[in-house]
C-alpha cells in the first residue's frame, strides 16, 4: 500500500510539472476542468450512493462549465470575475456555517440532505476551479504552487507530528487518527510557510498576502487557512462514514479518489481568493 501510494503520488507530481512547465495554458485548465468533474462524481456518490447517474450528471455539468469558462478567460488571460466572486462567496459561508454545524455535531449515522449538499458541493467546486484557474491565468504557477503548499504543509506536518507525540483526538468519532498536536504543528506549518515566502519569495503567495494586510496580518490569516485546510479533511471523513466507504472511488491507486486528495484544497483556496482582496463590491 505504501509502494503505491508513493509511486501514485511520484506519478502525479510530474504530471503537474510538466502542465504546469507547457507555454499554453490549456493543458493545466483542462487537467483542473477533468480534476473537477472527477471529484463531483465522487463527493456526489458519497451523498446518493452508487444506484444513480446524478453524481455522474454533476460532474459532465460541471466540466462543461468549467471548459466553457476557460475559453471566454483565455484570450485576455483573465475575465470578469462576478461568477467566480459570487461561488466563492457562498462558498466560504457555507464552510463557515454549514460545514462546521456538521462538524461539530459530528453526526456520523445519521440521513443526510443530498440535494442541498449536492448544491454546495457543485458550487464549491466551481468556486475551486475558477479560483485556482483565474488566479494562474493572471499570476502564473509559482503563485498557485506556493498557495497550494499552504494545503500540503499543513497535512504533512499535523502527520507527522500526530504520530510522533499526538495524545488527544482532535475528533474522534470522525477521524480516530487526528489529533490536537498534529493539528496545532500543522497550523504552525503553515504560518511559518506563509511568513517564509512573504519575506524572501516574491511573487509567491504568501508575498502577496502581506504587501496586502502587512505581515502580521498574513500570519494571522495563514492560521484561518490551516484551520480551514483541517475543516475540509474533516467533513470528508464524515461524509465517509455516513456513507460507509472507506474512499470515495478507487481511482488513484494508494491515495483512494480525486476528493481523497482535494478535500482540503476546496476548503482553503476559494477562501485564499478573498484573502486576496477580491470581493464583488
Amino acid at each position: 500500500m505504501l509502494g503505491q501510494r508513493v509511486i501514485t503520488a511520484v506519478v502525479l507530481l510530474c504530471l503537474l510539472t510538466v502542465l504546469l512547465s507547457i507555454p499554453s495554458a490549456w493543458p493545466f485548465l483542462i487537467f483542473l476542468s477533468l480534476t473537477c468533474a472527477l471529484a463531483a462524481w465522487e463527493w456526489g456518490r458519497l451523498l446518493w450512493g452508487r444506484g444513480t447517474q446524478l453524481p455522474l450528471f454533476m460532474g459532465l455539468l460541471l466540466f462543461v462549465i468549467t471548459v466553457t469558462q476557460a475559453w471566454m478567460w483565455m484570450p485576455s488571460g483573465s475575465g470578469d470575475q462576478r461568477l467566480l466572486l459570487w461561488s466563492t462567496l457562498f462558498c466560504v459561508f457555507g464552510w463557515l456555517v454549514f460545514v462546521s454545524a456538521a462538524l461539530l455535531r459530528a453526526q456520523t449515522h445519521v440521513r443526510q440532505s443530498a440535494l442541498l449538499w449536492s448544491l454546495f458541493a457543485a458550487i464549491t467546486l466551481l468556486a475551486t476551479w475558477s479560483s485556482l484557474a483565474w488566479l494562474f491565468l493572471a499570476k502564473g504557477a509559482q503563485f498557485v504552487l506556493t498557495m497550494l503548499a499552504v494545503i500540503w504543509i499543513a497535512d504533512i506536518f499535523a502527520y507527522f507530528a500526530g504520530r510522533a507525540f499526538g495524545r488527544r483526538k482532535l475528533a474522534p468519532r470522525i477521524s480516530p487518527g487526528k489529533t490536537v498536536e498534529g493539528a496545532l504543528v500543522g497550523v504552525i506549518g503553515v504560518v511559518a510557510w506563509v511568513v517564509g515566502t512573504a519575506l524572501y519569495l516574491p511573487d509567491s503567495f504568501g508575498f502577496e498576502l502581506a504587501q496586502r494586510w502587512g505581515l502580521f496580518g498574513a500570519a494571522v490569516l495563514s492560521v484561518f487557512l490551516a484551520l480551514f485546510s483541517i475543516g475540509g479533511d474533516l467533513f470528508e471523513s464524515l461524509l465517509k462514514r455516513r456513507a460507509s466507504m472507506k474512499d470515495s472511488s478507487s481511482l488513484l491507486p494508494g491515495h483512494g479518489g480525486v476528493y481523497d486528495r482535494i478535500d482540503a484544497v476546496v476548503a482553503v483556496v476559494p477562501l485564499a481568493y478573498l484573502f486576496l482582496g477580491h470581493s464583488p463590491w
